[in-house]
């Protein structure tokens, strides 16, 4: 019982500190989710392009990404970007995670294009569509809403490993909890309170994606 009501003065007195922090939180997951997204789609068209040299410098990209631990990729980016150009701590973890994303975007959509039923693609090219014209609007809306579902889950992700950063200095929620947890000397009670606040915000993220699933109803895809 004591537990409980130290749980809930945490959270009392923490609070406007923690929504701080999960501002910051969710604008370095939509900000990494966005490049991510951009770096996906251009890695996974190389993948299955024709060329040897596209297709080589994607197949390295994603085994190094995908190869070695986020943590090592934030610490590399942060300290080696920051020598070439002045970028602060915050825009260093947002790249870092969307370049992170990026690999694992490439396969999601990689699988979803390379997934379209090849009878579709043959009868769009029998029709005198353009590679250009067959991928803008056959294969690449069919190949999206089959992404969505793996893609929300990537998203997902994104947001639990931005707690990473606070290894660089940004203040989101992890960072405030452990400098929470050290004024109070209340460790277990305060990450009890910032896994709260992570439960609330992924159960979010899950019903908006479990929404747009039904709106665009991609099993039926």
């Amino acid at each position: 019982m004591e537990s409980i009501r130290t749980i809930f003065d945490i959270f009392i007195t923490t609070y406007p500190g923690f929504l701080d922090a999960v501002i910051i939180t969710l604008q370095l997951t939509a900000i990494s989710v966005v490049l991510g997204t951009i770096l996906g789609i251009a890695f996974a068209l190389m993948k299955i392009s024709k060329s040897k040299i596209l297709q080589g410098i994607a197949n390295l990209y994603i085994t190094v990404i995908r190869g070695t631990p986020l943590l090592v990729q934030i610490m590399f980016l942060y300290f080696g970007i920051t020598q070439i150009v002045v970028l602060d701590n915050f825009w260093a973890g947002a790249l870092a995670l969307g370049v992170h994303n990026g690999a694992y975007i490439a396969e999601i959509f990689r699988g979803a294009i390379q997934g379209i039923d090849r009878g579709q693609t043959e009868a769009s090219r029998a029709l005198g569509m353009t590679n250009n014209q067959l991928m803008r609007r056959i294969v690449f809306p069919q190949a999206l809403r089959r992404s969505i579902p793996p893609l929300g889950n990537q998203f997902i992700i994104t947001l639990k490993d931005s707690s990473l950063v606070w290894m660089i200095g940004v203040a989101e929620l992890f960072s405030v909890a452990n400098r929470a947890a050290a004024s109070s000397f209340k460790q277990f009670e305060t990450f009890i309170v910032v896994g709260f606040y992570y439960l609330v915000l992924v159960m979010i993220f899950t019903y908006i994606v479990r929404w747009y699933e039904n709106r665009l109803d991609v099993d039926k895809v």
